[in-house]
């Protein structure tokens, strides 16, 4: 017997296509993911984290708050920016970031701040 599966087939035809009707089409599904893969990298959540901590940052300011190279900070923005989780703007010289609600959002349920989605 496996544990993760069923018994025996009992399909709630009627329940199951309610479900079923309500889930987005796989190419709805795309971006969500790629908003997931974002953040599921440890260096891009600790940098998502340092954003939310700090607001606005640059990319020295983030290097140094996370240890890191500068190239190293600039090529992870660039992935969360790609992703919608981060946004940037230039400041003269200096190129600032900070996180969308979408990144504000993703980080607090993968951080288990968010309040839980009512079923």
């Amino acid at each position: 017997m496996r544990e993760d599966r069923c018994e025996l087939l009992c399909l709630d035809l009627p329940r199951a296509e309610a479900v079923r009707a309500q889930l987005p089409q796989a190419a709805g599904l795309a971006a969500p993911a790629e908003r997931a893969k974002a953040l599921a990298d440890e260096t891009r959540l600790r940098i998502a984290l340092a954003l939310r901590a700090g607001g606005e940052l640059c990319v020295c300011d983030l290097a140094w708050v996370c240890g890191l190279a500068q190239n190293l900070v600039s090529h992870h923005l660039r992935v969360l920016r790609a992703a919608g989780l981060a946004a940037s703007r230039r400041e003269g010289k200096l190129v600032i970031y900070a996180l969308t609600d979408a990144g504000r959002g993703l980080l607090a349920v993968l951080m288990g701040t968010a309040a839980p989605a009512s079923p």
